[in-house]
């Protein structure tokens, strides 16, 4: 894949969503939030949504001006009705809405029903960390997972994220998907007519297979076996019961089901650490356990102990120098709606040096 300036990439979705509806403003969360991705690496739910997302809002499924609307409020809960609105731009805003509220009783929490896909969980955790603060951030998905012993997709690959700040110039990142692999590396392997590792899914008959389209139609398979159900069902719960938003198979599948809303749910509880410590000892503490983690005894092969969040961060700083991988399909799809909308369509590939 070519490599293109986040810079330039950002700018031209700015540009292509502002000219669908967005307000500049919200615009400029959407492409921060899809950079973002690509540029730590989780380029399945970067740039390449964008595409799904503009004709999901030319087509009444996504309300480019949605207003966020608080329907409960307690002092330290909110709960958020996203209207129908872009996924990262709601929940960007409903965090802005969190962080006084955890400044004031130390911890604050949301429920976000009536949303969208809103990508990777860890931008808002890390978001938090930047500001000293932990979020516990869950999502429930469109359905591709099946319950333990079952072989019919009830659950989305539901994750859950946190993330501590640290000193070591990266946050202390988890971000999991609760099915043994995200569906975006499946849906990758299947535009690219690639095989996936066998384990990974069940067909519609519930029978293994590395078909990924089989897969795509049948199931992923959780983590762990069931106890990665059993934390899926908790996401579910959290994320889709206690909003009030589709829970399992309701939830709407952002690409085949383009007649209705996908009516997503997430669940924050924002945490800030001067309630329970002073953020500098925090870190500290964290420091020391990393460096705790990576002087224990390697296994045979490993020349380095590497925690949470620190491969992301030597990718991102390696994409940020490099320029971020984007695919052919993306750029044509990027270029297409650039056409559509009047946009001119400039991004050029970044030179790779080791070509010079």
């Amino acid at each position: 894949m070519a490599r293109y300036s986040p810079d330039e990439v950002y700018r031209l979705v700015v540009d292509v969503a502002s000219a669908a509806g967005v307000a500049p403003a919200d615009a400029a969360i959407l492409a921060d939030a899809l950079v973002d991705a690509d540029l730590y690496g989780t380029s399945t739910h970067g740039v390449s949504r964008l595409n799904i997302y503009i004709r999901r809002i030319e087509r009444g499924l996504i309300d480019p001006a949605a207003e966020l609307r608080v329907e409960k409020r307690r002092p330290a809960v909110l709960a958020v009705d996203a209207c129908g609105g872009l996924g990262q731009v709601q929940a960007v805003k409903t965090l802005d809405l969190l962080a006084p509220l955890a400044r004031e009783y130390g911890v604050a929490s949301a429920t976000i029903r009536r949303s969208q896909h809103f990508g990777a969980l860890s931008y808002y955790c890390n978001r938090a960390a930047a500001q000293n603060m932990v979020l516990i951030a869950m999502t429930n998905c469109e359905p591709a997972m099946s319950p333990a012993g079952a072989c019919e997709a009830f659950f989305g690959t539901n994750p859950i994220a946190a993330s501590f700040p640290t000193g070591k110039g990266f946050p202390l990142k988890i971000d999991l998907a609760t099915s043994l692999v995200a569906r975006g590396n499946i849906i990758a392997a299947h535009k690219a007519g690639r095989p996936i590792p066998e384990g990974w899914a069940l067909d519609p008959n519930g029978n293994p297979t590395t078909d990924a389209g089989a897969a795509l139609a049948g199931t992923v398979l959780a983590m762990a076996g069931h106890k990665g159900a059993a934390l899926a069902t908790m996401v579910e719960l959290f994320a889709g019961v206690l909003s009030g938003a589709a829970v399992g198979s309701e939830v709407g599948s952002m690409y085949k089901h383009m007649d209705r809303e996908q009516n997503v749910g997430h669940f924050f509880c924002l945490i800030d650490v001067a309630a329970f410590l002073d953020p500098t000892e925090l870190i500290a503490r964290v420091d020391r356990m990393i460096d705790r983690i990576k002087a224990c005894r390697r296994r045979p092969g490993v020349d380095e102990i590497l925690v949470p969040g620190e491969p992301e961060s030597r990718k991102a700083r390696q994409n940020r120098e490099q320029g971020i991988a984007v695919g052919d399909e993306t750029i044509a799809e990027l270029k297409t709606l650039a056409e559509e909308y009047g946009l001119a369509f400039d991004l050029v590939p970044v030179e790779d040096p080791g070509r010079a």
